[in-house]
């Protein structure tokens, strides 16, 4: 297997994974099967069924469908956007866990990497 067959093929393992990892945790947090702390729900709605177009973006690289980039810039801006929306949350006084911002941050930097990434494969180029 050739290099560039390998990164997108590497970039939907990640985007599959990081989909069913983030379904698991989102549901088990809705269905109360886990305490969270102070969760903020809009971001675990959002973070739950993003989840769901993690594994679609994913399946979408897998088979080099056109609009995969696409889709994985999409989740990467609206990803940013709800980030903003919590940080105006966290600055207005709301309860909130540490470990939603380092989450957030991960899924914001996890995302810009995978569209960038999908977009360059996409576009025939080298890095």
């Amino acid at each position: 297997m050739t290099d560039q067959q390998r990164r997108p093929r590497t970039l939907a393992g990640l985007a599959i994974g990081f989909g069913a990892l983030t379904i698991l945790s989102g549901g088990r947090t809705l269905l109360g099967t886990v305490d969270m702390g102070a969760v903020v729900p809009f971001v675990l709605w959002f973070n739950t069924f993003a989840g769901i177009a993690y594994v679609i973006s994913g399946i979408g690289l897998w088979q080099g469908r056109p609009w995969a980039p696409s889709l994985a810039f999409a989740i990467f801006l609206a990803t940013l956007l709800v980030f903003a929306a919590f940080g105006l949350h966290v600055l207005r006084g709301g309860a909130f866990e540490m470990r939603t911002v380092f989450a957030m941050a991960l899924r914001t930097a996890v995302w810009g990497g995978i569209a960038l990434a999908a977009r360059r494969t996409a576009a025939g180029g080298s890095g």
